[in-house]
């Protein structure tokens, strides 16, 4: 899957007096842990814009001053009233070690179901998946196409190569539902082959 670069300072002080600080300075206070020792840095609020406000899920390659470190986003902590990024955790990925990341759901194709009248509901965005990084992917593609109205695709049906997925397996990720117009469309639908029409209603003489 694609990878962040991210250039951080590393931080001797870590205490609140520190943190305000940086804030200040347009910089959040950020830590890495996972690996072999729990590392504090600061990275400037801009350079971690890409990074969250994002549907996709990144990699991340940390390069703090002359350390480069392989790792993915943990945790971000916002301010309840402004949403300023607080403080950001990421996870040192390890070589051989699984990781757990939430991958986004890319849904392909027109479904039937819907060009009948009916509403796609998209209800997962996300999948927890876990496995190696190298083996994730970028998202999970979702073939829609053959869908029709009351159908749906659960995580069960759905699999990523040498990728476990954590989602409880009945959960629907995407549905095709009933709608009025699609009640109206198959009320006045014609006649399917072989079955007869209703007998006219004689005249009034």
């Amino acid at each position: 899957m694609k990878t962040l670069v991210i250039k951080g300072d590393i931080r001797s002080n870590t205490g609140k007096v520190s943190s305000k600080e940086l804030r200040n300075e347009g910089k959040v206070p950020c830590v890495v842990y996972g690996g072999t020792e729990h590392i504090h840095f600061s990275v400037y609020s801009a350079d971690l814009k890409a990074l969250i406000y994002t549907p996709n899920t990144y990699l991340v390659q940390l390069e703090l001053e002359g350390k480069k470190i392989s790792s993915h986003l943990q945790d971000v902590q916002f301010h309840p009233v402004s949403d300023e990024i607080l403080h950001v955790d990421f996870q040192e990925i390890v070589a051989g070690k699984p990781v757990t990341l939430n991958i986004p759901v890319k849904l392909k194709g027109n479904s039937a179901g819907v060009r009948a009248g009916g509403r796609l509901a998209h209800r997962i965005k996300r999948l927890r998946l876990f496995g190696s990084a190298e083996n994730m992917p970028d998202f999970v593609e979702v073939n829609v196409e053959k869908l029709e109205i009351g159908q749906g695709i659960r995580v069960r049906d759905l699999s990523v190569p040498n990728i476990e997925i954590l989602d409880a397996a009945a959960n629907t990720v995407v549905a095709v539902e009933v709608t009025r117009a699609s009640i109206q469309a198959e009320a006045t639908a014609p006649a399917k082959d072989g079955a007869k029409a209703a007998p006219a209603a004689p005249k009034k003489k």
